[in-house]
């Protein structure tokens, strides 16, 4: 069986390589289910939270896409842009792409954030070590300002081994419908061991909870991939 090179994942652990990051924006759409969508609501949402001298953040920025839609969709606005990523290869492509957003290659659980009204992290926090994640969230808490709003995009795990099954069954028939061999699904799954941990929904929000963070609404979920909009 004939496997992409682009999108081979081997038996290694899994990592934002120079290839991945280059092919990063067409694998991850058929590797996420709705992720336009998720673009789309964000930037819905940023209507209600960034004005005049306002600062977004996106913690792993990947290529820049989303901060550069943002950008667009807020033309008038005077508006401070900035978008970290551990990852060296994905921050060369995103300054390319734009030299008026500010990208930083640091490890996102180190990033000192300045004060803003509106922070980005889609499927990150999975990504970043348990020890350090209520940290992390508890820093974003810190920085936004009152009123200010935080959007955390997930894969999730299910709530007990049945609940999980199934979640992992429809989403490899969703990657199967997208061009997916099942030896790419397998490497895949099997490169990430200890590299991407998802957590249940429920823990989540006890992340979000224990930081401060009281006012909390689901705004998507299709099967294993939520979507969580927090206010200060």
């Amino acid at each position: 069986m004939k496997v992409d090179k682009k999108i081979k994942s081997t038996q290694s652990n899994w990592k934002f390589s120079k290839e991945v990051s280059k092919n990063f924006d067409d694998h991850v759409k058929k590797s996420v289910p709705f992720y336009d969508v998720s673009h789309e609501i964000i930037l819905g949402l940023s209507d209600f939270f960034l004005k005049d001298s306002s600062c977004c953040i996106d913690l792993g920025s990947s290529t820049g896409i989303l901060l550069q839609k943002i950008k667009e969709r807020h033309p008038a606005k005077k508006i401070k842009l900035i978008g970290y990523d551990n990852s060296k290869h994905m921050i060369a492509i995103a300054k390319k792409k734009s030299k008026r957003i500010k990208f930083f290659h640091k490890d996102i659980e180190k990033v000192i954030m300045p004060k803003n009204d509106f922070t980005i992290m889609l499927y990150t926090l999975q990504f970043i070590k348990p020890k350090f994640r209520q940290k992390l969230i508890n820093n974003i808490y810190k920085s936004l300002n009152w009123g200010g709003a935080f959007i955390l995009y997930e894969k999730i795990r299910g709530a007990d081994a049945r609940f999980q099954d199934i979640l992992n069954f429809l989403y490899f028939d969703f990657k199967k419908k997208n061009n997916f061999s099942p030896e790419e699904i397998l490497n895949k799954e099997m490169s990430l061991r200890g590299v991407m941990e998802p957590y249940t929904n429920s823990a989540n929000l006890d992340f979000l909870k224990r930081a401060g963070f009281k006012d909390v609404m689901p705004i998507s979920q299709y099967l294993c991939f939520t979507g969580y909009l927090a206010i200060k």
